[in-house]
Formats: C-alpha cells, sequence, structure tokens
C-alpha cells in the first residue's frame, strides 16, 4: 500500500492525475476549494493505491507525493 499525499493549497484542479490513475480512486474534491479558488485532488480509497506513480507524473505543479 502507499500513502499519497497532496499539496492541496497548491493544486489547480486540472484533473490531469484524476484521468492518468489506473485503479480510478482519485477525484476532484466537491467540498474543499483551496485558497486558489480550485476543488483540489484527492484520493477517495488509499488501501487500493498501487503506488504507480502516474497521478504524480501528470501534475504539471508536482504537487503529488506517493511513498511505498
Amino acid at each position: 500500500m502507499a500513502k499519497l499525499t497532496f499539496r492541496t493549497d497548491e493544486c489547480k484542479g486540472c484533473g490531469l492525475c484524476v484521468e492518468a490513475c489506473p485503479k480510478g480512486i482519485l477525484q476532484l474534491s466537491q467540498e474543499v476549494i483551496n485558497k486558489k479558488g480550485h476543488h483540489p485532488a484527492e484520493c477517495i480509497d488509499e488501501a487500493a493505491c498501487v503506488g504507480c506513480a502516474s497521478c504524480a507524473t501528470m501534475c504539471p505543479d508536482c504537487i503529488i507525493k506517493i511513498e511505498k
């Protein structure tokens, strides 16, 4: 199981990480709006994460950190 960390205050809500996740466990938050005025990315099932880092690779702002 991998641990995902998002710097949500820096996320611009582009959704590239959501589209890149092969497990479909990322989404843009519906409840949270960050200081930039965007809905940041979040993981809805961290236990299902395989640590492939596709999300972190696709993120143009490098806000995702993955620890195995």
